[in-house]
């Protein structure tokens, strides 16, 4: 069997990235990072072109069935998108707001998911899957959970949905500038999601797992993409870099690992999709090689781009940063 994207997949993905790349580069990433980074940040790292983008092009409408108003596609689709987002180490709540929407669709009431589907869909609201922590208490290191509009939370041993709690947030640091944390004071319960259980909340936590891992396989396969790259026109000795028997060997080796992680990837959310019965192992081998390629390829990255890799005003740092 042969096991890859079909043709309205690839053309997802192709579309996806050429409008990251002619609308919002790693010159709109940077300014977003280094306000992240700045003694007092103005911005929530919620560029308002970006998420209205997002929106119109279903980005966020991905999993949210037809019935209510969304592109009723599967995980291998929106996996689609997580795995080009990385890629551009692009900010935003775009996967917090996708899972909060699946939380929402797996365990919420009917008029819960009647409210709350076709606004997801629309991008009219800014969602976070919280799993630390229960309410009413702290809930740490939210994405983006400052500005959420509605953030999935652990309540007890089930789910509940908490409207706006930014207006008890407060902001984290986070190692990678192109993602904001916020610690929630959560005061009272949120209103359950009647559906949630054991089962409904191991699936949330895989269908989370491939999206991540996704995000890393795509950071990993842009830093070996550029590093390749520059390795092919840096000159040393009168011969590209790339020439050396030893960083050839490297970069096979990294082009190997990148490459298995995209497939671990891409069979785990078929897996979860699917309902296959070694969907639990698959989501750990890919979030698990997922992890191990991106920093071996983003620190690749830094080492193989030379002095220039270690600067501040080159790229390398924010990929690695991002796969930290």
């Amino acid at each position: 069997m042969y096991f890859a994207l079909t043709d309205d997949q690839r053309e997802f993905d192709t579309a996806v990235r050429g409008y990251l790349a002619e609308r919002f580069d790693l010159a709109a990433v940077r300014a977003e990072f280094e306000d992240a980074v700045a003694a007092e940040p103005v911005g929530e790292g919620h560029p308002e072109s970006l998420w209205k983008a997002a929106a119109e092009q279903g980005w966020v409408a991905v999993l949210v069935p037809e019935a209510y108003e969304g592109l009723g596609l599967g995980l291998v689709e929106a996996q689609v998108i997580a795995r080009a987002l990385g890629a551009g180490v692009v900010p935003g709540p775009w996967r917090g707001t996708v899972l909060a929407g699946e939380a929402i669709r797996f365990a919420g009431s009917d008029e819960q998911q009647a409210e709350w589907l076709p606004r997801v869909a629309s991008g009219e609201v800014v969602g976070a899957l919280a799993l630390r922590g229960s309410a009413p208490g702290t809930i740490p290191a939210v994405e983006y959970g400052r500005i959420a509009d509605v953030v999935v939370v652990r309540s007890g041993a089930g789910l509940a949905l908490v409207e706006r709690p930014g207006a008890h947030a407060t902001p984290q640091r986070s190692y990678d500038g192109t993602t904001r944390l916020a610690s929630l004071d959560v005061r009272d319960a949120g209103a359950a999601l009647p559906r949630a259980n054991e089962a409904a909340i191991a699936e949330l936590t895989a269908r989370a797992r491939v999206l991540v891992a996704a995000d890393l396989v795509g950071v990993a396969r842009e830093a070996l993409s550029r590093t390749v790259a520059y390795d092919r026109e840096r000159m040393q000795f009168g011969v590209p870099v790339g020439s050396f028997q030893a960083i050839k060997h490297a970069l096979a080796d990294l082009h190997v690992g990148v490459t298995m992680a995209e497939h671990a990837v891409l069979y785990a959310a078929y897996a979860v999709e699917t309902g296959l019965p070694d969907r639990e192992l698959a989501v750990a081998v890919a979030k698990a090689k997922a992890g191990d390629v991106a920093l071996q390829a983003t620190g690749a990255m830094i080492q193989y781009h030379g002095g220039i890799g270690y600067t501040w005003e080159h790229e390398a740092h924010l990929f690695y940063k991002r796969a930290k």
